[in-house]
């Protein structure tokens, strides 16, 4: 006999949706380093998000493609982590610690139709772009000067303005019902023993996760509190563990 009760799929799109209503009011604040901080609600954020997953199914994004991100901590990268994987596509954050050769590979390997690239990384993702064989849309976030673009369209690459693509985009989106162990997100390791391996994030195991980071109360933390979480280098733990 199977269960009637709470027969709901753990998915990013649930997550999506309960905090861009029910905290619809509460925001994304954004730290740029050399002015006043960038402040967004979270209701701002859903509507983004669907107006991103609109702009990039005209790119060609359906199925389960692979949508790179080239970014920082901000409210953009927020909503791309919300939109990508709540449209069934699998979000891809590329480290832009290693080196160009490493993460042309992995976007490569990874079969990236797309990549949003924070404007002031530029230089940086135009060492990677020849390398990376399967783009063919750059979306660059934040302002850029014309020859910093002109750098990213060679070899049939077509690139866009992240907030012309938005605001070109419906303001909703009709999210699919989505298995909740289909793919989400996916990232690869730092390749420090033999090329980068690729790791996949079900929905379901993104959820669980959250459920988590919310069972935090137990330290008497709130809504009301930041938390910074520092991820270790799995491979250099396993190492010590070992040793």
């Amino acid at each position: 006999m199977d269960s009637t009760m709470m027969d709901i799929p753990l998915t990013v799109t649930s997550i999506m949706r309960y905090g861009t209503t029910v905290f619809g009011d509460k925001e994304v604040i954004t730290c740029t380093g050399d002015g006043p901080a960038r402040r967004r609600t979270y209701a701002t954020v859903g509507e983004r998000a669907a107006r991103l997953a609109n702009a990039l199914r005209s790119l060609g994004v359906d199925g389960d493609q692979r949508v790179a991100t080239f970014m920082w901590n901000n409210a953009e990268h927020l909503e791309a982590y919300l939109a990508i994987p709540s449209m069934g596509a699998v979000l891809h954050t590329l480290n832009l610690r290693l080196s160009a050769d490493q993460i042309g590979y992995i976007a490569t390997h990874a079969g990236d139709h797309a990549v949003i690239v924070d404007a002031c990384l530029i230089p940086l993702f135009a060492k990677v772009l020849p390398l990376a064989e399967t783009v063919r849309h750059v979306i660059v976030s934040g302002p850029a000067d014309e020859d910093a673009l002109r750098s990213l369209a060679a070899d049939g690459r077509a690139v866009h303005s992240y907030e012309d693509l938005l605001a070109a985009a419906p303001a909703t989106f009709d999210w699919p019902a989505l298995d909740e162990r289909t793919g989400a997100a996916m990232c690869y390791t730092s390749g420090t023993t033999g090329l980068p391996k690729g790791v996949v994030y079900s929905h379901r195991s993104t959820y669980l996760h959250t459920l988590g980071a919310c069972a935090a109360n137990c330290f008497g933390l709130s809504e009301r509190d930041r938390v910074l979480p520092i991820v270790p280098d799995v491979e250099e733990a396993v190492a010590r563990l070992s040793g």
